[in-house]
């Protein structure tokens, strides 16, 4: 009981570490990154037994092969907690998320999207796009929810088709339209650390992102028009729109707009008029700049209450985030403060001059090892020696567009991925299903990446 009651408030704890290091960004202050540290290994400590068994291994994994290169080289213990902090400002920007989804829940974004996909299309081809767009506007502010908003909307539209079809179209539309956003979402994690460990901006990747985002969707809907059109469907859940309401409804989808659009533009520009990092500036942004949307909205009540609870729930349940990333801290010390890249290093310069090839590798390796239930922040890990040494053959930005590429492709076809276990659970589809089903395009987004980086070279 009193242990429940410890995890029920962890997130005091775990908010007070993640204060330091935001502090210690400014301060600098050596004394303090060692303070952080001690906590770090105690955040592992109360984390281990709360985490799940594919991060228990894979942080266990890296902690292992980590400490024993640490100690090899002849490192002192008593400087391990120094560097436990690296990936601290990673954690600290996955616990402010939830605010910019629960400001977009408050003002009722999601429920006026989704009426787009309520009203009637002849058949399931003109429906695709359609359903593709709608979950990609909604993840780019609500993230994993987007999804199983999307999916239960479509449950109630497609009631009256097929089965069969009716799965395959929603676990294919939603999971792909999430897959594009989170592309160029400032909130997504996998393309935060993409520009962590390649010290890439964010303004100067984001409009390769979006080049990449519009192809790959051009293309899907191309697909997604061509093979569902011979399905012809009939709601009884649609959505009759007078002028008044499409206007209303345009409006809204303006302002969601203009609000991403905005948010987008002080990112970039905070973070090159005071020089600092992507994940900084956002976690800095995010708290305030909900705060004031919600103002505007008058819906400040609303977001207070939603945002305390949601921000409450994700803080205490990071456990898993908290092993990986700190384990990581020291297996990517250990890797790169050591000779074991020398070890690698002639057989990669030995392939270096065929970079479209070493990308489709990299590409390659993501969605293999998703497959088998590594999450696509255990790859970036398991690849910190490889990128360590391409970062010094080519150019940072091409690497992290084929990280970010190549990493979020895998959330629509990892077989053990929480979205699709999620998309199987809401579907009662398997997953190898919807893994099957999305091979293809994974292979097709992660392509398109790796050359657009190999242009840019």
């Amino acid at each position: 009981m009193k242990k429940d009651l410890f995890y029920q408030h962890i997130y005091m704890f775990y908010s007070f570490v993640f204060v330091l290091s935001i502090m210690n960004v400014f301060i600098e202050s050596e004394s303090l990154n060692y303070l952080i540290g001690l906590l770090a290994i105690l955040m592992v400590i109360v984390s281990f037994s709360r985490a799940t068994r594919l991060f228990k291994i894979l942080s266990s994994s890296f902690l292992s092969i980590g400490g024993f290169i640490y100690l090899y080289s002849g490192e002192s213990l008593l400087e391990l907690p120094s560097i436990l902090t690296n990936n601290m400002l990673l954690l600290t920007l996955l616990t402010m998320l939830p605010w910019m989804n629960s400001v977009v829940r408050s003002g009722r974004f999601d429920r006026t999207i989704n009426k787009l996909m309520r009203i009637n299309a002849s058949d399931l081809g003109r429906l695709y796009t359609r359903s593709s767009a709608t979950t990609l506007t909604l993840a780019a502010f609500l993230n994993l929810s987007a999804a199983t908003i999307s999916q239960d909307v479509l449950k109630d539209t497609l009631s009256n088709v097929e089965q069969k079809v009716m799965k395959s179209f929603i676990s294919i539309s939603t999971l792909r339209g999430f897959s594009l956003a989170l592309l160029w979402s400032p909130l997504e994690i996998l393309l935060a650390t993409s520009l962590f460990m390649t010290d890439v901006s964010y303004g100067e990747i984001l409009p390769w992102l979006l080049l990449i985002s519009a192809i790959i969707f051009i293309l899907d809907s191309i697909w997604g028009r061509f093979h569902f059109k011979k399905y012809s469907y009939e709601s009884d859940d649609s959505v009759e729109l007078n002028q008044a309401d499409l206007k209303k409804l345009r409006n809204k989808i303006a302002h969601l707009a203009v609000a991403l659009v905005t948010f987008l533009g002080l990112v970039i520009a905070l973070g090159n008029l005071f020089d600092l990092s992507f994940s900084l500036t956002v976690t800095l942004l995010i708290f305030p700049y909900s705060f004031v949307w919600s103002l505007i909205m008058n819906r400040r009540k609303t977001f207070w209450i939603i945002g305390w609870n949601t921000w409450k729930e994700k803080t205490n349940t990071m456990q898993n985030f908290i092993l990986l990333f700190i384990s990581l801290s020291l297996f990517s010390y250990s890797i790169g403060s050591t000779t074991f890249l020398n070890v690698i290093q002639e057989p990669l310069l030995a392939i270096s001059q065929y970079p479209l090839l070493v990308f489709f590798l990299i590409q390659i390796t993501f969605i293999f090892l998703s497959m088998f239930g590594i999450h696509p922040l255990g790859t970036l890990g398991i690849l910190t020696t490889l990128l360590t040494t391409l970062l010094t053959v080519y150019n940072p930005l091409s690497i992290a567009i084929v990280l970010a590429t190549s990493s979020i492709a895998t959330l629509s076809v990892g077989t053990y991925g929480l979205v699709v276990t999620l998309t199987s659970v809401n579907l009662e589809l398997s997953p190898y299903q919807i893994t099957i089903s999305n091979l293809v395009y994974a292979l097709v987004y992660g392509g398109v990446g790796s050359i657009i980086g190999y242009l840019l070279l």
